[in-house]
């Protein structure tokens, strides 16, 4: 797994980092004079960790969050771990024959993909693979709309996304892709055992290499006529019914 040091902005990116990951946080900015009480929660649990902590001006800020909406605060950051391909049987075998994998396969929009794992960590998956080529990595703005969920779910970018699917078969995972016109339910899979579900970027969708690799297509049933959902809301809807499924059964 690899790190790089990079700045983290807003409260629930820093605040997730400082919970969950201290050990990679490596200083708190805080906007001097920030009467935020969000904002005094982060100081005291980012001194408790010994983590250093220091009251900027605004125009400091401004200046390491790149754009972003910092809501007063930033953090110095060894990003969030990246999980090497190798490490995706290990993931599988810890899941005791529940593996939940979510595999996105070229999403573009930085927005979506800190989305769709806000939802993953929601829902408690085992990993999500995203390809190392065209599709959008964990940025700043990722991490920023995800939540603090890049720090919690494994995220493993694959050079070789077909081969990734192949070794997930291996591992005994049934691959569902999603699709607008396949003729199946996703209410109707099976979701309850070592699962993974792959949904393609805003534009294409699944790509046809991917589709081939499936073991089967599902759609989202849509009684309102529209002929498709968001990529972030659509992974959302899958994920929680597979969830549903597994606390039923």
């Amino acid at each position: 797994m690899s790190k790089d040091n990079h700045w983290i902005a807003g409260i629930n990116a820093v605040s997730a980092a400082v919970e969950h990951d201290a050990e990679n946080v490596r200083e708190v900015l805080l906007e001097a004079g920030g009467r935020n009480p969000r904002l005094a929660a982060i100081e005291v649990e980012a001194r408790r960790k010994d983590i250093d902590v220091r009251r900027v001006a605004q125009q400091a800020l401004d200046g390491v969050a790149g754009g972003l909406r910092h809501q007063g605060v930033a953090a110095r950051y060894a990003a969030a771990r990246t999980w090497d391909e190798h490490e995706l049987p290990g993931l599988v075998e810890a899941a005791g024959g529940r593996a939940l994998v979510l595999v996105l396969d070229g999403v573009q929009d930085p927005h979506n993909l800190g989305a769709c794992l806000r939802s993953a960590a929601a829902a408690g998956v085992t990993a999500v693979i995203i390809p190392k080529d065209k599709s959008v990595q964990v940025n700043a703005t990722v991490r920023k709309t995800s939540a603090g969920a890049a720090d919690i779910v494994p995220i493993i970018r694959a050079s070789n996304l077909a081969r990734a699917l192949r070794e997930l078969q291996k591992l005994g995972v049934w691959l569902y892709g999603l699709a607008g016109d396949a003729g199946d339910s996703v209410y109707g899979l099976d979701l309850r055992g070592n699962v993974a579900l792959v949904l393609g970027g805003e534009a294409e969708g699944l790509r046809r290499l991917t589709r081939e690799h499936c073991d089967g297509l599902a759609s989202i049933p849509m009684p309102g006529g529209f002929e498709s959902l968001n990529v972030s809301v659509a992974t959302g809807v899958v994920l929680f019914e597979a969830v549903r499924q597994r606390q039923a059964g």
